[in-house]
């Protein structure tokens, strides 16, 4: 085995901490807590779905603890105006000139909590941020740290106080994960782990400790990167997105972006699985999160109950697999 292999080996058991540190304070939820993993090692963005009271909050907030990143928490709601995001000037009476005040934006991880509960305009703050890495204020651009991580929380779009998310503000994000209910066995943990003290808002009473910093999430940023994909495999994953672009019942399909994305979290989730090339069953692994948000539904598809997670569903079954 060679150093290298050895290095990487070592990276992926540090991941693993990882997710046992998350374990300490959230009970089940396995698949987000392996995407929200995925997003870091892909440098992405994740929105994570669900109705209230499934541990959103305290799914990020645990991942949070488990690093030593700087963490910032924006309450999402109706009057919160896209200053108070990204920042703004300010008016210095001593000084006699305007300063420029950092919004919550710049941080590690910002935990944007029930993103959906403020107006289009407001999220679409976040673009830039984003997308860049960047903000600009007045003409100045003004850089984010590194690595830089939105994580969001929404309800579902039926619950009342709620927005659409803008299709554009939508595309920026690498994985969508549902959070569903849990299991009785689960729920039953949960209580009985209340029921013995667990103080949600104490993480680390809970025994929450950091296990990982910028550097070591950089480096294996480097090695997802250099995990290899082959011209068959590339053309599977354009051919997926391709085929939501002709679905009867897809008014807007997968854009290049998002056929771009599902690479990445092809790649990260091979390298967590050891591999150093991703396969196709890699990338049928994250088509479910990498694209359902990134198709639009026609209504008559809508009204029908039809959702974008069996559109893609059928998809997989129809799109050749390279052998």
């Amino acid at each position: 085995m060679t150093s290298a292999i050895g290095t990487d080996a070592q990276l992926r058991e540090s991941f693993a901490r990882l997710r046992t540190e998350v374990g300490k304070a959230v009970v089940g939820q396995e698949s987000a807590v392996t995407g929200l993993t995925i997003a870091l090692l892909a440098g992405g963005h994740v929105l994570l779905e669900g109705v209230p009271g499934v541990a959103k909050t305290l799914l990020v907030r645990s991942l949070s603890q488990a690093l030593s990143l700087e963490t910032k928490r924006v309450q999402f709601t109706p009057d919160l105006m896209p200053g108070d995001v990204t920042g703004s000037l300010v008016y210095d009476a001593k000084a006699g000139e305007f300063e420029f005040r950092a919004g919550p934006v710049f941080t590690n991880i910002m935990l944007a909590d029930e993103i959906n509960r403020t107006p289009p305009k407001t999220q679409s703050a976040l673009l830039e941020a984003m997308e860049e890495r960047q903000v600009s204020v007045d003409g100045e651009t003004r850089k984010l740290p590194v690595p830089f991580m939105v994580a969001a929380t929404m309800n579902p779009i039926e619950y009342e106080g709620t927005y659409t998310l803008p299709e554009a503000q939508l595309d920026r994000f690498l994985l969508k994960l549902i959070l569903d209910l849990p299991e009785r066995t689960d729920e039953v943990e949960v209580l009985t782990r209340h029921a013995a003290g667990f103080n949600p808002r104490d993480l680390v009473a809970a025994g929450v400790t950091p296990v990982l910093d910028a550097a070591t999430i950089a480096q294996a940023q480097q090695a997802v990167a250099a995990v290899r994909a082959s011209a068959d495999v590339i053309g599977y994953a354009v051919d997926l997105a391709r085929a939501t672009r002709q679905s009867p019942s897809v008014k807007l399909g997968v854009s290049p972006r998002g056929s771009t994305a599902l690479l990445a979290a092809a790649k990260a989730w091979a390298w967590l699985q050891g591999f150093d090339a991703i396969t196709p069953d890699h990338v049928q692994a994250m088509v479910l999160p990498v694209l359902r948000h990134r198709i639009q539904l026609r209504p008559e598809a809508e009204l029908e109950g039809v959702s974008a997670d069996a559109i893609l569903r059928s998809i997989l079954q129809q799109v050749q697999v390279p052998i």
